[in-house]
């Protein structure tokens, strides 16, 4: 008797499910996948390259000599 409701209400989720598919597809969701993951990379470089030269610069500056 439970499978009279679950059944329609298993095809119903997986209805809306495909029908925002069709959105995302329809709206350009999926045009440019890499460009976000990109600029997360490349942010957490350019936080990277910040901190290690305010390190360096508080250190006094003495990157790249010799001892």
């Amino acid at each position: 008797m439970i499978l009279l409701l679950l059944i329609p209400i298993s095809l119903a989720m997986g209805l809306a499910g495909f029908a925002a598919f069709l959105w995302a597809l329809r709206n350009d969701q999926f045009s440019d996948l890499d460009g976000a993951a990109w600029r997360v990379v490349l942010q957490h470089e350019a936080q990277r390259r910040e901190r290690k030269g305010a390190r360096d610069a508080a250190a006094g500056g003495t990157k790249g000599t010799a001892a």
